[in-house]
């Protein structure tokens, strides 16, 4: 008997859809036609046992105590895992071989894998164990999957880099959050500071950026223009201060002098304006790839307000239950080349399932290839598209139906052409004085035709052509007064686009690419844990649509380390975790590094004494006892 083992019940029962029938459901299982099995974990059916588990002294909390280590690592069935986790035992002892059906990344290689660890399984049904790659539960893509299984030791390295990257982020977690959670009790706080690679690393962006909103102080500036008289109409050129001007800008360039633009005001008026450069061309914008789960979340949470959570959710509701989107937690935006050949069933499902698309579907042009089809650029998942399924209109809620249609609008958006622009340029000199004219005029929406907010006919102002060397009046120039404006508080969405574009914010240069070549900070399966989590924790808090960080959050990134709180130790990590998985690196020398480093974290909590910033900080929101507020503190989150 064949067993398969799938990542979650709907892969399990996509996966039996295909295979012979007539087939038989079981507790937890389906038998099929030619007696093989279809059975299913749901998630992680293990977890981390506690500290106490090792030693039980660690039921106490204490900073003596720290930095917990584990030599032999434990893992324990997850509360609701238990009864699923027997069903798998049981059938594990009937099966002659096996089929690895988790997630196609490095989490879902490990999901299984401790499974049959954890139920012990012998080295000759491990030796012969199948690999089988399902990103799209549609039956003909799992078909495709079914033949083209590969031996499950191929991708062992893959179950290392995550069993790496899970104990490692248990063992940072653990240690650093009981020593601040300790060092914050002996101020007089009683909530958790829990401290992650990852979680931390993103409250230090919220807290850094409140920080500078109220830090802030507003400084006028100026911008002058010289206005140019045209046949057309009058010109408006921005004055370019020159290197000599230089003392009176400030580092983004903003004029801080009015005396300065008043004089050169003065000095252009009446003078005339000789045309050196006059730039005309077309220009073309081609449409943007279909989404990645953080895309998702971002334009989703612009366009309706939902959270991360929500958006994954549903996501997941549009995958599992309705079928009409493939597999949600993607962290790529292209596409394999042979999903092409679906485009003609797709985009009739899309018709189907929302009846207001009807004539996107109709503008498409089906043999237009954009450069989202690209199977070089394809990893582990490929971009989340609508599936060829089909389901009556008001099957879908509200929601689902709003996000049905953003997946499905950034889909068509690859049969139509570029937006074609007409962009201009016009340079004068006026006096010794230099300036710019710029104008920008959407000809031709193409893909932009299907943004639900109708594109302007022009996003600046035509300019005429002028001839280099001809002269024109200059009526005399025009100073605007401005203020300088403070960094804008993170919403989810801008908080989802830095931590995916979270390179900038490393303080090393050379750790710089690594995280532009990841995913990020956190996984596109993470993020939204993570923002829950520390809105949970009284280290973040909602208002309205942005996120802001406490005083408990901003007292905890002050009590840590820097190394801490940038997320230039996730780069590190994520390159070593990268090797291991390219077999270059050793799961042994990634843990001894990091034991290295948390002894030195954890030494510098022993030894500092209370951070200044933990005092004072203000009471727990929420009300409960201390013995529950220990327990709830000992499971810190992996990351």
């Amino acid at each position: 008997m064949r067993l398969y083992i799938a990542e979650k019940p709907s892969l399990g029962r996509a996966i039996a859809a295909v295979l012979p029938k007539p087939h038989r459901n079981g507790d937890g299982h389906i038998v099929v036609g030619n007696g093989d099995v279809v059975t299913w974990c749901i998630g992680h059916l293990l977890e981390q046992v506690e500290p106490e588990a090792y030693d039980a002294r660690y039921q106490r909390w204490a900073l003596s105590d720290l930095p917990i280590r584990v030599d032999n690592w434990q893992l324990k069935p997850r509360k609701g895992g238990a009864k699923q986790l027997q069903v798998i035992k049981k059938l594990l002892k009937q099966a002659s071989d096996v089929v690895h059906a988790g997630d196609p990344d490095r989490e879902g290689q490990l999901l299984v894998d401790e499974v049959l660890d954890y139920l012990k399984l012998d080295d000759a049904r491990r030796h012969s164990a199948r690999r089988l790659l399902i990103s799209d539960l549609n039956p003909a893509a799992v078909t495709r999957a079914l033949k083209g299984m590969k031996s499950n030791r191929e991708f062992a390295p893959l179950s290392v880099s995550a069993l790496a990257r899970s104990r490692a982020d248990w063992l940072y977690g653990m240690n650093l959050s009981r020593a601040y959670t300790l060092l914050g009790q002996q101020a007089g706080y009683r909530g958790v500071l829990s401290v992650g690679r990852v979680q931390t690393p993103v409250l230090g962006l919220v807290v850094r950026r409140d920080e500078a909103i109220a830090n802030f102080v507003a400084k006028p500036f100026y911008q002058l223009d010289a206005l140019i008289e045209h046949d057309s109409g009058v010109i408006r050129a921005r004055w370019q201060p020159s290197e000599a001007c230089q003392r009176w800008l400030d580092e983004e360039g903003r004029l801080l002098s009015r005396g300065l633009a008043e004089n050169v005001a003065s000095r252009i008026a009446g003078q005339p304006a000789t045309v050196v450069t006059s730039e005309h061309k077309e220009s073309s914008q081609a449409a943007p790839l279909p989404y990645s789960l953080s895309a998702l979340q971002i334009d989703a949470n612009k366009a309706f307000g939902m959270n991360a959570q929500e958006v994954l959710t549903l996501a997941q509701s549009l995958y599992e239950k309705h079928k009409v989107i493939t597999y949600p937690r993607s962290d790529c935006r292209y596409l394999p080349k042979d999903h092409f050949a679906e485009a003609g069933a797709v985009t009739q499902a899309i018709a189907r399932c929302l009846p207001e698309l009807d004539g996107a579907v109709s503008g498409a042009d089906l043999k237009r290839r954009s450069r989202a089809w690209n199977d070089s650029k394809v990893t582990a998942h490929h971009a989340i598209i609508p599936t060829p399924k089909a389901v009556a209109p008001h099957s879908l809620s509200g929601k689902e139906a709003k996000l049905y249609g953003l997946i499905a609008r950034q889909y068509l958006m690859q049969f139509y052409p570029a937006a074609l622009y007409a962009e201009s340029k016009l340079a004068f000199t006026i006096g010794s004085g230099h300036f710019v004219a710029k104008g920008k005029v959407l000809r031709q929406p193409g893909w932009r035709a299907l943004l639900p907010k109708k594109p302007e006919a022009e996003t600046r102002a035509t300019l005429p052509e002028l001839a280099p060397g001809s002269q024109w009046p200059c009526r005399g120039g025009e100073i605007k007064d401005c203020m300088t404006e403070p960094p804008k508080a993170f919403t989810e969405a801008t908080l989802l686009q830095a931590m995916t574009g979270i390179a900038r914010f490393v303080l090393d240069d050379t750790l710089k690419g690594i995280l532009r070549e990841t995913d990020g900070l956190g996984t596109e399966a993470t993020r939204a844990g993570i923002l829950e989590l520390l809105c949970k924790r009284g280290l973040l808090r909602r208002e309205g649509k942005t996120l802001r960080s406490t005083p408990s959050g901003q007292g905890l990134i002050h009590a840590l380390p820097e190394q801490a709180s940038y997320p230039d130790m996730t780069a590190h990590w994520e390159r070593k975790l990268q090797d291991i998985a390219e077999r270059e690196y050793g799961y042994a020398p990634f843990m001894a590094d990091l034991d290295q480093r948390l002894q030195a974290l954890v030494s510098q909590a022993q030894q500092g004494g209370v951070p200044p910033s933990l005092r004072n900080l203000p009471a727990v929101a929420r009300k409960a006892p201390v013995r529950r507020r220990r327990k709830t503190a000992k499971k810190t989150p992996s990351q």
